[in-house]
């Protein structure tokens, strides 16, 4: 079991997905901007591996605008020895990546447009991958997406488009639950016809579920992961008290955190902490779980 964070770091003094109006692309504002998020990736990196956080989440503007239509820069190369310093660190200590690309990569859109849009992000994410040379484990995670009045035909049109996904990105693709649209025993439906693993959302399952119980859900969640993929992933937050539902915590509830330790007892996987501060709950995260057999250290 590895524990993680998402995207940023709060403690280092360094913001590693900057980016920038479309309308101030240059070559010269890219390549500054690009090499201030892989150098700040590799600094949060180091502050990982000592302090036992072996699971990131990579932010999706790493490269900025790298999926749109005005990239003209072969990044890939300029970058090269960047990537290269990155991937021997994340090698050398069994770090294991995952990316989230945005709300706007919908796969089941009724608008070829924004379908192909999406596609497009998801192949540089998945080239990203490939640049840090990871394997299968190393996931993208991405929401069913919409319903449009019809949640069938919505599932089924991800079902088609999925099946029709370059492998590259279909070996690293996995779905989540979401807290309004598609419940885990959707998403569950959804693996049956594509073999597509699916990563179990705690804080969406509390708010978006049919009634199963915890342990239930793990059995059913993890079987849908294979070696090829690695350990099954879950992402962890709770609710911000006296705030909005589905608001993220802004700071980790220790207690909360304990419960859901004790409850998965019998089951190993990987921890994404969605909680805004970051870092700072993780810690406290790994203070709790260093003496359980399950956690890499």
């Amino acid at each position: 079991m590895k524990i993680g964070y998402t995207a940023l770091n709060w403690t280092i003094g360094c913001k590693g997905a900057k980016t920038f109006r479309l309308k101030s692309y240059s070559h010269e504002r890219f390549i500054e901007t690009a090499k201030n998020n892989l150098d700040c990736l590799l600094t949060m990196l180091k502050f990982n591996v000592e302090n036992n956080l072996l699971f990131f989440r990579i932010t999706s503007r790493l490269i900025p605008f790298a999926s749109h239509p005005i990239m003209d820069f072969d990044w890939q190369e300029y970058f090269k020895d960047n990537f290269n310093e990155i991937n021997e660190f994340i090698h050398e200590n069994d770090i294991r990546i995952s990316m989230h690309p945005g709300q706007f990569v919908v796969i089941n859109s009724k608008d070829p447009e924004v379908f192909e849009r999406g596609l497009n992000e998801l192949k540089y994410h998945s080239e990203v991958f490939d640049i840090l040379n990871l394997d299968s484990t190393a996931k993208m995670q991405v929401h069913v997406g919409g319903v449009y009045g019809d949640k069938e035909k919505s599932m089924e049109r991800f079902i088609e488009r999925y099946k029709n996904l370059d492998k590259n990105i279909k070996r690293r693709l996995v779905i989540e639950n979401d807290e309004k649209s598609y419940n885990l025993s959707e998403c569950l439906e959804i693996n049956k016809k594509t073999k597509i693993p699916v990563l179990f959302d705690y804080f969406h399952h509390e708010l978006n579920n049919t009634g199963e119980g915890l342990e239930g859900c793990f059995e059913n969640f993890t079987k849908t992961w294979k070696a090829k993929d690695g350990l099954p992933l879950v992402d962890y937050s709770s609710q911000k008290p006296e705030k909005s539902k589905g608001t993220h915590i802004e700071s980790i509830d220790l207690e909360h955190f304990k419960k859901f330790l004790k409850e998965t007892s019998n089951f190993d996987f990987d921890i994404m902490l969605e909680i805004k501060d970051k870092e700072t709950s993780a810690l406290k995260a790994v203070d709790i779980i260093k003496h359980d057999n399950r956690f890499k250290k």
